[in-house]
């Protein structure tokens, strides 16, 4: 498991932060009316990566979202690099990622019922 400094959990909190602003202004574009929230944020020790794990609601047709979103990382990455443009010398590369965990957590509890 790797360990994530101080720096790295400081500026994935605030990737995290604009990003989830991004999406709920962003939400009738971009998400096709679903809501989007950015669980984690993790970056990697040289700041040059920035690995974005989101949750989709509802969960149907989540990977055709994932794709837009992946098409207009570079857009999302302006919008970031202008709202943080105070706060970082350089925006990290950003990947996106389906966070399942809620998915994950429902199929167990269905099944302990």
């Amino acid at each position: 498991m790797e360990q994530f400094t101080t720096r790295q959990n400081k500026i994935g909190r605030l990737i995290q932060k604009e990003l989830s602003e991004f999406f709920r202004r962003e939400a009738l574009t971009l998400a096709k009316g679903k809501m989007v929230s950015v669980t984690a944020v993790r970056v990697t020790r040289d700041m040059s990566l920035a690995r974005c794990y989101i949750s989709i609601f509802p969960s149907g047709g989540s990977a055709e979202i994932l794709n837009d979103i992946k098409l207009h990382k570079g857009h999302l990455r302006g919008e970031l690099g202008h709202a943080v443009r105070f706060q970082l010398r350089h925006v990290p590369e950003l990947e996106f990622f389906i966070d399942d965990s809620l998915d994950y957590i429902e199929k167990i509890d269905n099944l302990l019922k």
